[in-house]
């Protein structure tokens, strides 16, 4: 697809109004070089609500967005069940594509929609916000770097908090609708940044659980043991049980230092004595209130998805790579069901 000029002002249409779109709208209102050009939601009112105080339109249909030549890209807020029959009118009308993770409920159905849109040549980025922090920039440079020497522990927590009236909301916390509980739907953020730190895992050896706090179909805690394809080992815990809720935290050790990574701060340990730390403290949604986060994180996404499109180059975050940690729940997931060790499948 061919870059979009380098100094127009680009036209994101949000498409869904549930609990992340106002953090969208937020981002695209604060956005350099991108605007809130319309809405389009299956709930009329709820588009009407986002769309008219920004002074943007509202589609009758996802055919009216499809067809609008205005339109330089889409986000994307449905929820993951929602999205093939979505992707396929986009992409068929040349439409980029800005989605929200999941990517979709499983990594068969992820890699499916991955796929057709590369077939396509239709750009796909996949907000996972999380890597747009300053700590989480700095601790991938810090890690390219290569100063650091190999790695050999790694150790991540997201000991969050939903009360159960989350999950009284129809849809959620079901395979159908959500493709599962506290993996796919919360954790999956701290797992993408983890995982683009630490390479790809090789295989788990996995437990998950719904706790007595939750009534809900799919988990609200997983353990794991993990393997990396580099030699290192490592643990996840993840969880929407732990009242009050906390920062999820990622800890990698190598040869010469460990990194801290917690709620928004990254903390260098290294081992000649030397602390530094970057970034600064902030909420990340953990507890009774998951949206109580910044929507800086989100506008970073929306700002690189653009300029990538100004550019011709990848978004940070790109459909294909969103695969990663996929295939690391899917294979968590099947650990846990038949109790063995389950090699993940990229």
């Amino acid at each position: 697809m061919a870059a979009a000029a380098p100094d127009r002002v680009l036209n994101a249409v949000v498409i869904g109004a549930g609990m992340v779109a106002a953090t969208h709208v937020a981002a695209l209102r604060d956005a350099a070089g991108v605007r809130l050009h319309g809405v389009w939601s299956r709930t009329a009112a709820r588009a009407e609500a986002l769309a008219k105080p920004e002074g943007a339109k509202v589609y009758a249909s996802l055919d009216a967005v499809a067809a609008d030549a205005e339109v330089d890209f889409v986000i994307v807020l449905t929820p993951p069940n929602a999205r093939v029959a979505l992707v396929e009118t986009l992409v068929a009308a040349g439409k980029p594509i800005l989605m929200e993770k999941p990517v979709a409920r499983d990594g068969t159905e992820a890699r499916a929609l991955v796929e057709t849109c590369e077939k396509a040549g239709v750009p796909l980025g996949i907000v996972f916000q999380h890597r747009m922090r300053e700590a989480s920039l700095a601790a991938t440079n810090l890690v390219a770097s290569g100063a650091l020497g190999a790695l050999g522990l790694v150790e991540i927590a997201v000991p969050w908090w939903r009360g159960q009236s989350y999950y009284d909301e129809p849809g959620r916390g079901t395979y159908a609708r959500d493709g599962g509980g506290v993996l796919i739907s919360q954790a999956i953020h701290t797992i993408d940044l983890a995982l683009s730190l630490t390479g790809a895992v090789a295989s788990v050896q996995a437990m998950t659980a719904t706790t007595r706090f939750h009534e809900m179909e799919a988990e609200d805690l997983a353990v794991a043991g993990l393997r990396f394809e580099n030699g290192s080992v490592g643990s996840l815990t993840a969880t929407t049980a732990s009242f009050p809720g906390g920062a999820e935290w990622i800890r990698l050790h190598y040869d010469r230092a460990s990194l801290h990574l917690e709620a928004g701060v990254l903390t260098v340990s290294h081992r000649d004595g030397r602390v530094e730390t970057h970034g600064a403290k902030g909420g990340t949604g953990g507890g009774a209130d998951p949206m109580a986060f910044t929507h800086a994180w989100h506008q970073g996404i929306i700002e690189d998805f653009a300029e990538a499109l100004r550019q011709g180059r990848d978004p940070v975050v790109t459909g294909r790579a969103a695969l990663a940690a996929h295939a690391l729940i899917d294979a968590i997931t099947q650990s846990a069901r038949s109790g063995q060790v389950t090699e993940v499948t990229a």
